[in-house]
This record gives C-alpha cells, sequence and structure tokens, in this order.
C-alpha cells in the first residue's frame, strides 16, 4: 500500500498527539501516589483521585467525535490540546485534596483525543485499510507507557509537582507542532457535516452499538483501569518502589499500546469478531488465575500430620500472566473500532465517540471500584474478580450473537468489490 505524503503525515501527527494527550491522561497513576501519602487518603480516595481525569476524557468523547464530523478533526483537535495547557500545570500548585479533583476533570479533556483522531485518520484511507490505520493511531495508548518510564524518575529527582510542569511544556510544543505539520481534510473527508444532531444521536438506540460498547469497556477501559491502578498494586502487593513498581506495570502497558496496530491488521485479515473472540477467551483464561489470592491450605492426613500447601501466583509469573492479557486487549482494541468502521463508515466520528465514552467510563468506574473492593476485603487481588466477570459478560454477549454472519459477509462484499 503505497501512502502519499498527507496520510503518513495525518497517521504520525495524529498518533504523536494521542501519545501525549494518553501520557498527560495517566499521569495521576504515578503523581497519585505520593499525593496519597501526604494527603493520607484511603484506597477509595486515591481510586476516585486516579481516576477523575478519566471522568472528563470520557464524557467529552461523544460531543468531540460529533464535532469532528462536522467540522474535521484538524481544528477540533488542536483547540483541544490548547484548552488543556493551563490546567495540566495548575495541578503542580494545589495542594487541596477537593482543587486537584476539580483540576483533574480538566486534564481529562485530553482523554477526549481519541474519538477526534480516530475519525480524522480512518477517513484519510479505503475501507480496506482503514484498521490498520486506525490500529496504528491507537498505538497512542503508549503513552501510559511514557508516563510510566517518565513521571516516577521525575518525582524521585525533582518531586512529583515537576510532572504536570513538564507535561504542560509537552502539551505546548505538540499543538504548536501539530497545526503547523498537519493538513486539512479535503471536502471529501468531512462528509459527515451534513448530518444534524439528531441523526448523529439517533445511534444511541442501536443495540449493536451497545454492544460493542460492553466490548471495549473491558478492553480500553480494562486497559485504563488497570494502567492507573498497577503501579500502585506492586507497590502495595509486592513492596516495590516507585520507580522499579512503574517499570513492572509498564510491562503491561507498553505492548497493549504498540500492539494495537497488528490488531488493525489481524482485523482487516480476519475480520473483526474472529479477532475478538480470541481476545476474550485469553484474557479469561489469564484472569481465572491471576485473580486466585493467595491461600494457605491444610489437608489432615491419616498419620494427623497435616500437609501444609501455600497456593499464589507470584510476582513473575503474576507479570507474565498480565502480560498476555495487555496483549489481548491491544488487540481487541483495535478490532472493536474494525467493526465500527466496518458497520458505520458514515458516521464513524459520533459512533466512536459513543464507544470511546463507554470505554472511557469503564476507565474511569474501574479504579473506584477497585479502591473500594480493597477496603471492604482488604485483599489486592479482589480486583481481578471484577474483571474476570465483566470478561464472562462479553463472551457470553458473543455467543449469542450472530458475529460470524457478519464477518462472512462483509469478507463476501470485499471479494465482490475486488478488495480482497
Amino acid at each position: 500500500m503505497a501512502l502519499s505524503r498527507e496520510q503518513i503525515m495525518t497517521v504520525t501527527m495524529n498518533t504523536t498527539a494521542f501519545t501525549v494527550c494518553f501520557a498527560v491522561w495517566t499521569m495521576f497513576s504515578v503523581i497519585g501516589i505520593p499525593i496519597k501519602e501526604n494527603l493520607g487518603l484511603s484506597d477509595t480516595e486515591f481510586g476516585i483521585l486516579v481516576a477523575t481525569p478519566i471522568l472528563t476524557g470520557s464524557l467529552v468523547r461523544l460531543p468531540l467525535g460529533m464535532l469532528t464530523d462536522k467540522f474535521g478533526g484538524r481544528i477540533v483537535y488542536f483547540l483541544l490540546m490548547v484548552s488543556t495547557i493551563f490546567p495540566i500545570w495548575l495541578i503542580s500548585v494545589l495542594t487541596s485534596y477537593w482543587a486537584l479533583l476539580l483540576c483533574g476533570l480538566f486534564v481529562g479533556l485530553t482523554g477526549g483525543s481519541f474519538s477526534v483522531g480516530i475519525a480524522a485518520t480512518a477517513r484519510w484511507f479505503d475501507k480496506k485499510n482503514q484498521g490498520f490505520a486506525m490500529g496504528i493511531f491507537g498505538a497512542g495508548n503508549a503513552g501510559a507507557a511514557v508516563t510510566k518510564f517518565v513521571a516516577p524518575t521525575l518525582v524521585v529527582v525533582y518531586g512529583w509537582t515537576s510532572v504536570p510542569q513538564v507535561y504542560a511544556a509537552a502539551m505546548t510544543i505538540m499543538a504548536i507542532s501539530y497545526w503547523f505539520l498537519t493538513y486539512k481534510e479535503p471536502a471529501s473527508h468531512t462528509a459527515g457535516k451534513s448530518i444534524t444532531i439528531k441523526e448523529q444521536l439517533a445511534a444511541l438506540k442501536d443495540p449493536t452499538v451497545w454492544k460493542y460498547c460492553q466490548y471495549y469497556s473491558l478492553v480500553f477501559g480494562g486497559f485504563v483501569g488497570v494502567t492507573l491502578w498497577m503501579t500502585k498494586y506492586y507497590v502495595s502487593e509486592y513492596g516495590l518502589g516507585i520507580q522499579v513498581a512503574a517499570l513492572m506495570a509498564a510491562i503491561f502497558v507498553l505492548p497493549s499500546g504498540v500492539i494495537r496496530a497488528a490488531g488493525g491488521w489481524l482485523s482487516d485479515r480476519f475480520g473483526a469478531h474472529t479477532v475478538t473472540w480470541w481476545v476474550m477467551w485469553t484474557s479469561l483464561a489469564c484472569l481465572f488465575v491471576i485473580a486466585f489470592p493467595d491461600t494457605t491450605v491444610s489437608i489432615t492426613t491419616l498419620s494427623g500430620d497435616p500437609i501444609v500447601m501455600d497456593l499464589g501466583v507470584n510476582m513473575w509469573v503474576f507479570t507474565a500472566l498480565l502480560f498476555i492479557v495487555g496483549i489481548a486487549w491491544g488487540l481487541g482494541k483495535a478490532s472493536v473500532f474494525k467493526y465500527i468502521s466496518d458497520e458505520y463508515p458514515d458516521n464513524i466520528g459520533v459512533i466512536s465517540g459513543i464507544v470511546g465514552l463507554a470505554g472511557g467510563l469503564g476507565g474511569f468506574l474501574l479504579p473506584i471500584l477497585f479502591g473500594i473492593l480493597v477496603d471492604v476485603f482488604q485483599f489486592n487481588t479482589v480486583v481481578w474478580w471484577l474483571l474476570f466477570g465483566i470478561t464472562l459478560v462479553s463472551l457470553m454477549w458473543m455467543h449469542y450473537s450472530d458475529e460470524r454472519a457478519t464477518d462472512r459477509r462483509l469478507k463476501a462484499e470485499g471479494e465482490a468489490e475486488g478488495i480482497r
């Protein structure tokens, strides 16, 4: 596939901007740990703190997707980045928990960059290559790994307040670069200008859209929730320092973001359902093992001497399984959006906004639920029970949906058009 200069620059700049935005969106996963210690927060309060930016970033995805359909991605993306620069910097001078929560809501606007960038990227490519292009863009999720690598060092060397200061500077540079290195979308790329708000919101009545929301609330919402929680989990469960804990968490975060491009290619090749089906089964198997808590079993023998067995998952086995889950979710994030580009090519901005909203809300709710579960049950592995249950529900929904027929129909249409 030969790409034009405009296509290359569009994918490159949209992905880079999304990487920066995602790094900012998840920065509380690292700076929240010293803030928790300084303010004496509970696990639930910590969960709310790290999840607050995720809430805003989720809620704005739908309106931003609608604006992108109407006005094009370039202008919407640029204005979005500019609007977040001051709130990011302001985090560094706040000392009150409630002030941090309030400012976190504004910082969370960076999370809305997904619905802008995914639509702006997809429209530059034909249908047979959209999955791969959107997968490359989605690899910007690796911005969470940037936070895992960069933020802990800044915290240790300069203090946690240096992180939002550096990120505000990075966002400024990114916004300026984006404006001068991207191209205005041709009129043919913004067909959504003729779609009314009422027509856009009609998608909310489509049960198929809600099914994709369920899938994305796991593969993306789970990714965000686990990303926000993992550094603290390694500190609490395995007693690691913040730098080592963040690096261990990056083993999950980085591949899950980077592999998304492969998920797009596989979805183009084998169909969205096939990829998503294996993603769910792989996740379910790994989460079943991860969710097993440290347990001591005592068996009374005939001689009266008990046999004591310690059952559980050590840090290295846990990390290996989490790595596999991250890979699976990375593929799934792309395959879900392949569903959307296949089924809703003329309304991709608003549909991606709705599905992205559901995924973001999953990422918002999960850290709070994790904190509540840990506070109530007083052991860390309880968080995996929740994710196991969500995965099981998704698999059941897939089983009772005739999505294989959709894959076969789309493949037949592609062959008829000479695409494959």
